[in-house]
């Protein structure tokens, strides 16, 4: 009786000690409105992506966690919003590695010109030890990141002439991004390159302040450029991450759990949104031509000539970036066309 009663009390005290564990699980996940800015209009890849992420999102926590999207800047640029999230204003974004280069010049690395071939070679890289190398430097920065998206090769456009070859590019006022080694890359060309935050582009273009701007042909094309741009040119001089971001103070906050919804969301979410990319931004092209716009190749052997102009360019950039790190991204990237 005292063995039935002893091992009575156990399973007792198992139950309950079980019970507050399972309601306490049930807890951890709270209602939550999630603001997630990005520059890129609705209807874009990013905007695609971004819904689905957020999709995934409730469905993962029962409802719970409630993502609401501001795409097209409405929130600001991204380095405002970079900020926002810094400051627990805005909780998550999606941006370009570039602008992260003022806060870690590692990540400088992605922005190389001509470092790509494809999106196979991108991917290995991303997915690998380089990428979460990178992305663990992210919370000394007051941020988060969750996941690598595309964004895809940057192309050329503008409003004066056709682009065949690098000389071509000479006395163009150029929009480039906020980050120094693009600045340098169209100076080598002869270009004027011009910083600006993206929301304010359209409106350079169509004023004139620019000439051109450099993005992939899916912003051409999602942004309404070719209302204000006439030529393109697919140089693919560069290749464009996108980084699903949060911010560390918002991210601080969050339980285990609903810190692994997001994390799964947004990786769940990467396949989807890379493909979406990559499909949209190859019709892209022919879509533009039915707006007007002239669209020029270059040559393998014209990007080849291209990049051996930015030589020196390369150079002095990857002097700001970790030397162990180039040389384990560029070893990636041989392992991957010695493969091909």
């Amino acid at each position: 009786m005292k063995s039935l009663l002893k091992s009575g009390l156990v399973a007792a005290l198992v139950a309950c000690s079980v019970l507050p564990a399972s309601v306490a699980s049930s807890q951890e996940i709270k209602s939550r409105t999630i603001k997630l800015a990005f520059v890129n209009p609705a209807g874009s890849a990013h905007d695609l992506g971004a819904k689905r992420f957020a999709e995934l999102a409730s469905q993962k926590s029962g409802g719970k966690l409630n993502v609401k999207l501001y795409p097209g800047g409405v929130l600001g640029g991204e380095a405002a919003v970079a900020s926002s999230l810094q400051g627990g204003t805005i909780e998550m974004s999606m941006m370009g590695t570039g602008l992260l280069t003022g806060m870690d010049k590692d990540f400088g690395i992605f922005d190389t010109p001509f470092l790509f071939d494809d999106a196979r070679e991108v991917d290995v890289v991303l997915d690998g030890p380089v990428g979460t190398k990178l992305i663990d430097k992210l919370p000394g920065k007051g941020l988060i990141g969750l996941s690598y998206w595309d964004h895809g090769f940057r192309i050329l456009t503008n409003s004066k002439r056709p682009i065949s070859k690098g000389d071509d590019i000479q006395g163009l006022k150029i929009r480039v991004q906020q980050i120094p080694v693009f600045i340098d890359a169209f100076s080598a060309f002869g270009a004027n390159p011009i910083p600006m935050p993206f929301p304010e582009l359209y409106t350079a273009l169509e004023t004139g302040a620019v000439d051109g701007q450099e993005n992939p042909f899916i912003s051409v094309d999602t942004n309404k450029f070719y209302d204000v741009q006439k030529y393109a040119s697919n140089t693919r001089h560069a290749y464009s991450p996108l980084l699903v971001l949060a911010g560390k103070k918002f991210w601080d906050q969050l339980s285990n759990d609903e810190r692994a919804i997001l994390m799964d969301a947004a990786n769940e979410a990467k396949p989807y949104q890379r493909d979406v990319s990559r499909k949209m931004d190859a019709g892209a092209a022919e879509t533009l031509k039915t707006h007007g716009m002239t669209i020029t190749d270059v040559s393998p052997e014209e990007r080849s000539r291209m990049r051996d102009k930015l030589k020196p360019v390369i150079e002095k950039h990857e002097k700001t970036i970790n030397t162990a790190l180039v040389e384990e991204l560029n070893a990636e990237i041989q392992k991957v066309r010695a493969a091909k």
